[in-house]
């Protein structure tokens, strides 16, 4: 199974622009604004979001942040934590040290105490300490059914540890390089999300950012070996999230493609005709969130894949 009808989502109490984060994000823009007003439109932007996805049928299981520790950032669970349908939780090594504090033990018992079935952790944060890390399905992009598993190498996306990620679920690792233009410089992109997603018969892909030509021959074969129809987007249109999106099952059988606002107004009648070939489309306005977070729609979803115990 590519899609699933559960996503986990974490309500901020205290968003703002993460300075830990910044550093290497080069998505994210600082916002004139005091941080209790930026937080305040952050929960609207995600309130709405969630009546949004409710409301064509996702299962969205809502669990608020704490203002102890101080986690900036929770909006983003996908990158410390990834569910799996036999059973496993993924747990991630963060770059940001102030996004260690997301991680949350009880964010399973919840999962557990609405029926799911937790019955292994595969936990990675040990890596924390040598300086290497993974950031969950920030840095890891998941072909569920064909097994594998694609990843932009950068900071946040340590080679060895991404292959001993694919040993451990047995996936076969495709690896590349994606950048952008920052003040004239091609740089590393901090996720692999932000650049590429897959669905479960197409994959949207900003393949201008692979400048290595073989690293980019070898994405594209793959993807068309799988079937993937490419839908192609620009450099600039990434910069509005347009790859940042995750398609899902409504509870009605129906697939919906979900983004932002952003990243739908950034794409062309082409696009959003390739891509309605294949899913519905449902987008929500997430300005804030984008700027001051350098994340989108995608970012804020954690994708719930674990079986549900039997009765």
């Amino acid at each position: 199974m590519q899609i699933t009808n559960t996503i986990l989502m974490i309500r901020p109490v205290n968003f703002r622009m993460n300075e830990q984060t910044a550093v290497n994000n080069y998505f994210m823009e600082d916002l004139k604004e005091k941080n209790k007003t930026i937080n305040q439109k952050a929960q609207e932007e995600f309130d709405a979001f969630v009546s949004k996805l409710r409301g064509i049928g996702l299962n969205v299981i809502v669990v608020d942040d704490t203002l102890e520790p101080d986690t900036p950032d929770s909006i983003f669970p996908n990158n410390w934590i990834s569910f799996h349908k036999d059973g496993t939780v993924g747990v991630y090594p963060m770059f940001a040290e102030n996004r260690r504090s997301e991680r949350r033990e009880d964010i399973l018992e919840i999962l557990e105490n609405q029926g799911f079935l937790i019955d292994n952790v595969m936990d990675y944060t040990a890596a924390e300490e040598e300086g290497v890390f993974l950031e969950g399905t920030g840095s890891i992009i998941m072909d569920r059914v064909n097994n594998k598993a694609y990843c932009a190498l950068s900071e946040r996306a340590d080679e060895d540890l991404f292959i001993e990620f694919c040993e451990d679920f047995d996936c076969m690792p495709v690896i590349f390089t994606a950048n952008q233009t920052v003040d004239g410089k091609r740089l590393p992109i901090y996720h692999t999300n932000v650049m590429m997603a897959i669905g479960e018969d197409f994959s949207v892909i900003c393949l201008e950012t692979i400048d290595d030509k073989k690293e980019r021959k070898n994405v594209i074969d793959h993807l068309k070996k799988d079937n993937k129809e490419i839908i192609e987007i620009t450099e600039e249109q990434m910069h509005s999230f347009a790859g940042n999106m995750l398609q899902v099952l409504a509870s009605d059988g129906q697939r919906y493609l979900v983004m932002s606002s952003a990243a739908y107004n950034s794409l062309n009648a082409g696009q959003i005709q390739q891509i309605e070939k294949h899913c519905n489309i449902v987008h929500s306005p997430l300005d804030t969130i984008e700027t001051c977070g350098g994340g989108s729609a995608r970012c804020m979803m954690a994708e719930v894949f674990l079986p549900k115990k039997e009765n």
